[in-house]
């Protein structure tokens, strides 16, 4: 069995069991089966102890519901565990089709290469903040148009929009900062470590919302309104976690959201035009017309 297979029943079992159903063994073995994986019950006993013992995901067996769960409080982040062993999986694929054709390339297009700009900052990156090392680097700001020398304690990598990014803390504030890793070049990785506030988590800071902006505003309620079309691209691939249903019809299709209505919010509901709609609240509505308006007064 390949690389990409065996990481693919990973994400499967744990697709299953995050349904929170209490699956049993043979509903599971099924799962896999409808999924194109005909495997014996030794390999999926072996996937879930592997799963368990070298990711750290608690499965466990309820002999109440007679069936399996994933313990969440003693497991990392499934989300993002998925998340990022489909990155792995959709790279074992593409090794294992180059391997098997040298013009595997010539078949795929990928985006501008300006999104890979500072990956290679990635590695030493992950290392600091797993050996909690402060470090020190040079970081462009865009929006100030300036080149200004940071120190920081590394606490975290995000990734949005096919670009990563740092969120760590810098002195006196101690206050959590982002930093593009595309903008970061001097980077070094001192030998000197720091302890980390077990107060601050900040994978916590952007549980409500959506890009890289959490200290601004507050949580509320959103609603919006889509065409049938963009809906369905919308229930495929959800704008949040918080992302709730309210009409799916030929007419409509209406979620709500509960988040933090930032800029990057704002962009994302602008590019998609007239296909989507504020419904409420009013004044992010009326923020979302007067930008409109704005543009409108660009092409007259």
């Amino acid at each position: 069995m390949s690389k990409q297979g065996t990481v693919r029943r990973y994400i499967l079992i744990i697709e299953k069991l995050g349904r929170k159903q209490f699956p049993s063994f043979d509903e599971i073995k099924n799962y896999l089966s409808n999924h194109d994986f005909e495997v014996s019950n030794r390999t999926i006993q072996r996937d879930i102890e592997q799963i368990r013992s070298e990711f750290g995901i608690e499965i466990g067996y309820n002999r109440f519901k007679n069936g399996y769960f994933i313990n969440e409080d003693l497991s990392p982040d499934i989300e993002s565990f998925v998340r990022f062993f489909e990155i792995v999986n959709t790279a074992n694929l593409l090794i294992e089709s180059l391997k098997e054709s040298k013009n595997t390339l010539d078949f795929i297009s990928f985006e501008a290469q300006g999104s890979l700009k500072g990956i290679e900052n990635l590695k030493p990156l992950l290392f600091a903040i797993k050996n909690q090392r402060i470090i020190s680097f040079l970081h462009e700001n865009f929006y100030e148009k300036t080149h200004s020398n940071h120190t920081v304690n590394p606490y975290l990598l995000k990734e949005y929009q096919n670009r990563w990014y740092l969120v760590g803390t810098i002195k006196p504030t101690d206050e959590f900062r982002t930093f593009g890793i595309d903008r970061i070049s001097n980077l070094v990785v001192s030998e000197t470590t720091f302890k980390p506030n077990s107060k601050k988590k900040p994978i916590e800071l952007f549980e409500n919302t959506i890009g890289l902006t959490y200290s601004l505003g507050k949580v509320e309620e959103i609603v919006l309104s889509f065409t049938p079309l963009q809906g369905k691209y919308i229930k495929t691939l959800p704008m949040h976690q918080s992302q709730r249903i309210l009409i799916d019809n030929e007419n409509e299709f209406q979620i709500k959201l509960r988040i933090i209505p930032n800029f990057e919010f704002q962009q994302q509901i602008l590019k998609l035009g007239d296909n989507v709609k504020v419904i409420q609240p009013k004044w992010l509505a009326d923020e979302i017309k007067m930008v409109l308006t704005n543009t409108l007064k660009q092409y007259e």
